[in-house]
């Protein structure tokens, strides 16, 4: 499975912010989207990242606010990306090892998308059900053939 299945089921959809709004403007962006990150671009480059945990640790947990930081402040520079031909098992390696959760999808520099962990996870989990179902009509007799 490559996130280019991931992109064909969830959709391609990219919600960012500008690296001057605030970071409030880009809470309710996510509260309302119910989404946990958003990319921070400016002029369609990806300039950052910023998430839920950014907000925590760095607004709530150092007293700052919300409506007078700017999302440039808190997010996080450097951005770990995928390409659409990329195999899921590579992403979850890559969101293990950096203990990140939002992986941007580039192709040929462009920003075609971007996957979560629970998106991962979720594709994990339906090919391995494809897979004892597949079984289980080879043990049962009913396969194809």
């Amino acid at each position: 499975m490559t996130v280019k299945d991931i992109l064909n089921r969830k959709g391609n959809q990219v919600y960012s912010v500008h690296p001057q709004e605030t970071v409030y403007d880009a809470i309710k962006k996510m509260a309302d989207l119910n989404i946990g990150a958003l990319m921070v671009l400016e002029n369609d480059k990806i300039k950052g990242i910023i998430s839920e945990r950014d907000y925590r640790n760095k607004v709530i947990l150092k007293g700052r606010t919300s409506a007078t930081t700017p999302v440039k402040e808190i997010m996080v520079n450097q951005v770990f990306c995928v390409n659409s031909s990329d195999n899921i098992n590579l992403c979850m390696q890559l969101m293990t090892e950096k203990k990140i959760r939002h992986l941007p999808v580039l192709d040929n520099g462009k920003l075609v998308g971007i996957i979560s962990i629970g998106d991962v996870v979720k594709s994990v989990i339906d090919q391995q059900k494809l897979e004892i179902d597949g079984l289980r009509n080879y043990i049962a007799g009913s396969y194809p053939g």
